[in-house]
């Protein structure tokens, strides 16, 4: 489609099109081509301006639409669960294969609102990235939470009771063939997910906008959360919030379970 300047251009051209035609029936053939070739030089410089303006191909500053934090939210403790993600020695601490910055910070903050969990009888799962040896993941991330090695067990500070669910894991999605499902909509019947863990747009993302999918009430503290950059800190915000209609605050002490 060709608008303003370009249209006009175009009529020009058409304009002088006809005009030599009517004086040369011989040069028909010549212009019409000379015509479409007008056309395509437009429509490609059209597009070029498209692109432009749009910026399909983002600048190094890119401008972080409104993230809608809540201020507070109280969630029915009998319909809630609280989903602890990939907070695993590897991910969490300083001499794992791959630290997430700032993820040691979110202890005592996650601590807490699993402390909070407990005391209202909150169902508790975590997931645990599960890698075996020759894993294709491995070709994007290097080795990581080997299975039974230090890096794969969930942090001390952390550790799941017996009764709480541990949902290992192979892939992104702690949803992605595993039994996360089955005992979210079956056996707990919960309603709302509170989801905290590591890394923000990588494991955290995935699982949210699965559980966003199955029309769970996703809801995300950001400061229970951890990101390799501040980017991918505000992209998953964004994402929670802007197409799974999830809930975000950015503290956790908001959260109360009822």
């Amino acid at each position: 489609m060709l608008i303003g300047a370009n249209k006009e251009i175009a009529k020009i051209a058409q304009f002088f099109l006809f005009r030599l035609v009517e004086d040369d029936k011989d040069m028909s053939q010549t212009c019409l081509g000379s015509y479409h070739s007008v056309i395509v030089i437009i429509r490609n410089q059209h597009l070029k301006e498209d692109v432009m303006a749009n910026k399909f191909i983002p600048g190094k500053n890119v401008e972080v639409p409104d993230i809608p934090y809540k201020d507070q939210i109280e969630l029915p403790s009998d319909q809630t669960a609280l989903i602890i993600i990939d907070m695993q020695n590897d991910f969490v601490k300083e001499d794992g294969k791959m630290p997430t910055p700032g993820a040691e910070g979110t202890i005592p903050r996650i601590s807490s609102l699993l402390e909070q969990a407990r005391s209202r009888e909150v169902r508790v799962a975590y997931s645990q990235d599960t890698m075996f040896k020759d894993d294709p993941e491995f070709d994007i991330w290097g080795q990581h939470c080997l299975i039974h090695t230090w890096g794969w067990e969930i942090i001390e500070e952390l550790r799941p009771r017996k009764e709480e669910r541990v949902i290992r894991k192979n892939r992104y999605d702690a949803f992605y063939q595993t039994c996360l499902d089955h005992f979210l909509t079956r056996i707990w019947k919960v309603k709302h997910i509170v989801v905290v863990g590591t890394v923000s747009n990588i494991c955290v993302l995935h699982t949210a906008a699965s559980a966003g999918l199955r029309w769970f009430r996703v809801v995300i503290p950001a400061d229970c959360i951890s990101s390799l950059t501040e980017f991918d800190q505000a992209l998953t915000l964004r994402q929670v919030t802007s197409l799974y209609n999830g809930v975000v605050l950015k503290s956790s002490q908001n959260i109360q379970f009822k």
